[in-house]
């Protein structure tokens, strides 16, 4: 019991040690150039979106559009390497829209294009999307089953 509570105690001190040499991140700042970078990235949808729209496309097709757009522009500049620079100072505002999606495909190919098409692309390049892709469609098919339910029982 005795050395239980000087167990208890060593961890303790030694947790208080790293909780004063650890470096405190800048919260608020984080904070808000998540945001900024998050709500550009938003915006420039935005913007995409209403260019689709003013060329007499309907509002789904254009909805469609812009997603293709922030695709292809989320995987180009990981291509050439802006998204990283983008990521590292806007965080989880980087990482939310849909072109945090492509980046998260485009960085695992271009890590892995060392090993070739099929076991280096091929096999990896959805390590970090791949999850998000099954759980998603996995969500759509249980809400899907419910809806019908609802519909037609």
């Amino acid at each position: 019991m005795q050395k239980k509570k000087a167990e208890e105690k060593v961890k303790k001190q030694y947790q208080d040690k790293v909780d004063k040499i650890i470096p405190k991140p800048p919260m608020m700042k984080n904070l808000l150039w998540a945001f900024f970078v998050g709500g550009t990235i938003c915006v420039i949808g935005q913007f995409v979106q209403d260019y689709f729209m003013s060329m007499a496309i309907a509002k789904k097709d254009a909805a469609a559009c812009t997603s293709v757009v922030m695709v292809f522009l989320g995987a180009f500049l990981t291509g050439i390497g802006i998204y990283d620079e983008i990521g590292k100072r806007g965080g989880a505002g980087s990482v939310v829209p849909i072109t945090g999606f492509a980046n998260s495909i485009v960085a695992c190919a271009m890590e892995f294009k060392r090993e070739g098409f099929v076991f280096g692309i091929g096999a990896k390049m959805f390590v970090i999307a791949g999850p998000v892709i099954v759980y998603g469609l996995v969500a759509a098919f249980v809400v899907g089953i419910i809806h019908w339910f609802r519909v037609f029982y």
